[in-house]
């Protein structure tokens, strides 16, 4: 079994695998937040609806930077076109006059994972909601960033209290199977990437994840299997190549670790 010198690599291992796989396996770096900007849709249609409106939104948003709705709509506008630096500073700002607006605080700790701010997002997702009414967006967020500092105890954590509030998300298990595969416990990682996968909302990236641990195992025609369920027989044989390629060669996953830090 090749599994376990890939796993101990880490995060940023098992995404650089992930990122092998057309579908863009490796769901940990994108978490569900609460009025999340990253929610958007990556559609041409959704950016372009975004583009129309983005003029009159950066308007009122310079005539009333205080507005939190304002920000948080323009803010969510400059993340479909791709402007995440800036989507992030207006979520800053919005932030600092809104200090107990917890959508604001949500989508500002999102932006803060997306932008590689680990340590500071989870000063920022702590305040974006209370022990008392916790909100599994949120916390899945903070299973995210743990995740990303490599802290897989605490990121499981973060994500099973979320499933106690919504039992079964996909989202949820998809991302806490491939933390337990980053802790090199690859039979859990596989029960829960099933459990994920089997849920009405699973999508394709789930299933890539899944096919991801597949590949982890050895059991490459498997994961070219679940692969064909989105994608063609060429493709889904190519994406298992690669992964075969990255996991047997240092030198192209040090490669395939590269390309994925940039992405």
């Amino acid at each position: 079994m090749t599994s376990a010198p890939i796993a101990r690599r880490g995060i940023a291992a098992l995404c650089a695998l992930g990122f092998a796989l057309a579908l863009g396996a490796c769901n940990t770096d994108s978490p569900e937040t609460t009025g999340s900007i990253g929610n958007v849709s990556a559609s041409a249609s959704a950016a372009a609806s975004a583009r129309r409106d983005l003029d009159g939104l950066a308007e009122a948003y310079k005539a009333n930077p205080g507005d939190a709705r304002t920000a948080f709509r323009y803010a969510r506008a400059l993340r479909a076109t791709d402007q995440i630096t800036q989507a992030s500073a207006v979520l800053q700002q919005a932030a600092l006059r809104n200090p107990k607006d917890t959508v604001i605080l949500g989508a500002y700790g999102k932006s803060l994972v997306e932008a590689g701010r680990y340590r500071e997002a989870l000063d920022v997702l702590a305040n974006a909601h209370t022990p008392a009414n916790p909100d599994w967006r949120i916390l899945s967020a903070e299973g995210s960033a743990s995740a990303q500092m490599g802290d897989q105890a605490r990121a499981q954590g973060f994500y099973e209290a979320a499933l106690k509030i919504r039992p079964n998300e996909p989202s949820l298990l998809s991302n806490l199977g491939l933390s337990y595969a980053l802790s090199r416990d690859l039979d859990r990682a596989e029960e829960t990437m099933r459990l994920a996968v089997a849920q009405p909302g699973a999508d394709a990236k789930m299933r890539a994840n899944l096919a991801l641990v597949l590949g982890l195992k050895g059991r490459y025609p498997e994961a070219e299997a679940v692969l064909r369920q989105d994608m063609g027989p060429d493709e889904a044989a190519a994406n298992v190549a690669s992964l075969r390629r990255l996991a047997a060669s240092p030198s192209k996953f040090k490669d395939g670790l590269a390309k994925a830090q940039r992405g």
